[in-house]
């Protein structure tokens, strides 16, 4: 049997792949590129882009792709092959420095926000050498940026590491106050946990909502669904457990990371989490991740569901965005360390992000935002909409300690005073987890909680650095010019947690209470796609996004406008899916089930001189169902058509809010309770027990 430690990372162009295939010189001159973003020589592209070649073709590759990702939420690829013709009429194998640093794909079919007009077709993909090479089906993937001709940002990536830079710039002036002379560069990483369900193939391919939508858009809840717990951390079914196999061994031989593997809380739901790994290569490793879920899935026959809300009355499916700060010379900055200079620089860090998800809640908010999360958010399973943070309650009392210059605990005898005293010790996990909290410190990380199953983590990210860049800056402009480093160090801490408090939530936050208590502290409660989307364009946020090179002013309207119109597309398909369902699937069995019942009952009657109650009922409650139904599928067909005429995509998402989606609502009560009235055979397609227990 094959050892994983032989085929762990196989397909992937790696620092052991480099060292046996360039020269010293060349691998020294690519490693000062990827670790600090000297620019890259042609010459040494062009020996880059031949080991690249040979050993790719050695792997049975035959092309090679810059695989990219536009604003779709997919990747995108186009493969070209390494043949070149030869004199005598054969082919070579040639790839250059050239095709591996830039390629030219088509541009104007991607969504660009009105960055690119449909005739202006010319963008190019950019290689991104920090993110390594890997094969994939008989296919070279070069990571690469997407740009258009005028060198806007089409893709997720290019603001990612434009957050990354920002970040290290502000946390480096930072740290060198702190004297950390050493420190050449500061990193985030990530460990996206990813949740999803499977369900058969076969009972996939009869569910129109499913194969359209990616979710169930009818379904009346089965009689057992979650209730008992006995599904998370349960055994695994041999099935699933095959596919989890298979699917371990592909993403190992792709060098990610995949570690824990379980049930999740809702019938056919599970969970993959990776190892962490800097933000930038976690993104292309989750995308990679969900292509290859979905691949192996079918192999088993099986389909792999990363919608948020697939199934209504059961969990839906979250991504959680472990997120923390690192240093080159291997210093977690929230890590809370153990003298008084790493208790000081901890809690700076600390303040800086309390600050950055306070000043910037909107945009943490939006940038999870979809169709499909709207959904999931605020349900038993996911955090509220309401952006909050949870510490624990030693961490907010020491915070609190010092806001008051207060002993800490009431046993010290000196205030807390910071680069005298040391932080009482307290380990990873001195309080309990709060899975209510949309944005959780976990010891030395933070749980951003608030993604959805589907989202890329990069728009998350992105934003989340850029917030915490902005507040590091502030700190480091105060900071330098302090003639006392300590006081000020201290004065502005505690200022920082003063202003800032209110983020600060350890509760429920499923509860009503702290829907009520929230808007009393004037946090915002921003419930839909259409509430938060238009915030990115908001001044204040304009101004940090382009302050900082993560968006410029054009960029940052194209992505309101792409994410609205993704929105409203996606809330638009369901809503004609639903009517073309409703007429053609669901309104015709109900309605033959109750003509097939009244005339049994017309047989008895015409028998025998029988009540038929519940036959005479049934019918008439079917009857009635039947009539709110196509009442229902009219207001729907109606509200579709009124859609398509409004241009405007404001306009456009708040009537997607309001009209549509309540509209849609409305026909699936009615389908629903149909649902639970009609017999088995006459239904048309797979209800909750088949798909859920089906596996």
């Amino acid at each position: 049997m094959e050892k994983v430690t032989e085929y762990f990372g196989s397909m992937v162009f790696d620092e052991r792949v480099m060292k046996a295939t360039l020269s010293e010189k060349v691998y020294k001159s690519l490693k000062r590129t990827i670790d600090r973003g000297t620019p890259l020589d042609i010459s040494v592209a062009n020996v880059v882009a031949a080991a690249m070649k040979d050993w790719a073709i050695e792997k049975g590759a035959t092309h090679y792709t810059h695989w990219f990702q536009p604003m779709t939420g997919v990747t995108a690829e186009k493969h070209d092959s390494f043949i070149t013709p030869a004199p005598d009429g054969r082919v070579i194998m040639e790839f250059s420095g050239k095709e591996l640093v830039k390629g030219e794909p088509d541009a104007s079919s991607f969504p660009s926000g009105g960055l690119r007009a449909t005739f202006e077709a010319r963008g190019y993909t950019a290689w991104d050498p920090t993110s390594y090479a890997f094969i994939k089906d008989g296919t070279l993937y070069i990571p690469t940026a997407f740009c258009s001709y005028t060198g806007e940002a089409l893709d997720k990536k290019v603001p990612l590491l434009r957050s990354m830079e920002a970040l290290n710039r502000q946390a480096l002036r930072v740290l060198k106050l702190f004297g950390n002379e050493n420190v050449r560069s500061v990193r985030t990483s990530v460990g996206p946990e990813q949740e999803y369900f499977l369900v058969d193939r076969e009972m996939y391919k009869k569910r129109k909502d499913l194969i359209m939508t990616g979710r169930t858009l009818f379904g009346a809840k089965p009689p057992k669904g979650q209730e008992m717990e006995d599904h998370y951390f349960g055994s695994i079914k041999s099935r699933v457990a095959d596919y989890m196999a298979d699917l371990d061994k592909e993403l190992w031989k792709l060098g990610i990371l995949a570690k824990t593997k379980h049930n999740e809380v809702a019938p056919a739901q599970h969970e993959l989490a990776p190892i962490y790994k800097t933000t930038n290569i976690a993104a292309d490793h989750n995308q990679l991740t969900m292509e290859v879920m979905k691949k192996v899935a079918e192999r088993h026959g099986l389909v792999c569901l990363l919608h948020e809300k697939p199934f209504e009355g059961v969990n839906g499916s979250g991504k959680h965005n472990n997120w923390s700060i690192s240093t080159d010379t291997g210093v977690n900055l929230l890590s809370p360390g153990e003298t008084p200079h790493e208790n000081a620089q901890f809690l700076l860090f600390l303040a800086a992000v309390i600050k950055a998800v306070d000043d910037y809640q909107d945009l943490l908010r939006l940038s999870v935002a979809t169709a499909g999360n709207d959904h999931r958010l605020g349900a038993n399973e996911a955090p509220p909409a309401i952006i909050s943070i949870f510490l624990g309650d030693e961490l907010t009392a020491i915070l609190e300690a010092i806001e008051n210059d207060a002993p800490y605990g009431g046993t010290a005898k000196e205030k807390m005073k910071l680069g005298v005293d040391v932080l009482p010790q307290f380990s990873k996990d001195t309080t309990d987890r709060n899975r209510t909290s949309p944005f959780a410190f976990t010891g030395n990380k933070f749980e951003f909680r608030m993604l959805g199953s589907s989202n890329s983590i990069s728009c998350a990210n992105i934003h989340l650095n850029a917030a915490v860049a902005e507040s590091l800056r502030q700190f480091a402009d105060e900071l330098e010019k302090a003639s006392d480093f300590n006081s000020a160090l201290h004065e502005l801490i505690k200022r920082t947690i003063k202003d800032h408090k209110r983020i600060i939530f350890n509760g429920n936050g499923y509860d009503d209470a702290w829907v009520k208590e929230a808007e009393k502290r004037g946090l915002s409660n921003l419930r839909t796609t259409a509430d938060c989307m238009p915030k990115i364009c908001d001044k204040k946020n304009v101004e940090m996004l382009t302050s900082h090179g993560i968006f410029t002013e054009a960029e940052i309207f194209s992505r309101r406008d792409i994410m609205l119109e993704n929105y409203v597309k996606s809330v638009n398909i369901e809503g004609q899916t639903m009517v073309d369902m409703a007429r053609k699937e669901i309104i015709p069995a109900v309605a033959k089930f109750a003509a097939d019942t009244a005339s049994a009952v017309a047989v008895k009657k015409s028998v025998s001189d029988v009540a038929c109650k519940y036959e005479t009922r049934l019918v008439s409650e079917l009857s009635e169902l039947i009539d709110e139904m196509d009442s229902a599928t009219t207001e729907l067909e109606g509200i579709v058509a009124e859609f398509k005429g409004i241009e405007d995509i404001l306009e456009s998402s708040a009537f997607v809010r309001d009209k549509m989606i309540p509209a849609m609502d409305k026909l699936r009560a009615a389908a629903d309770k149909a649902e639970t009235m009609t017999a088995e055979d006459y239904y048309p397609f797979p209800t909750y027990d088949k798909l859920l227990f089906g596996v």
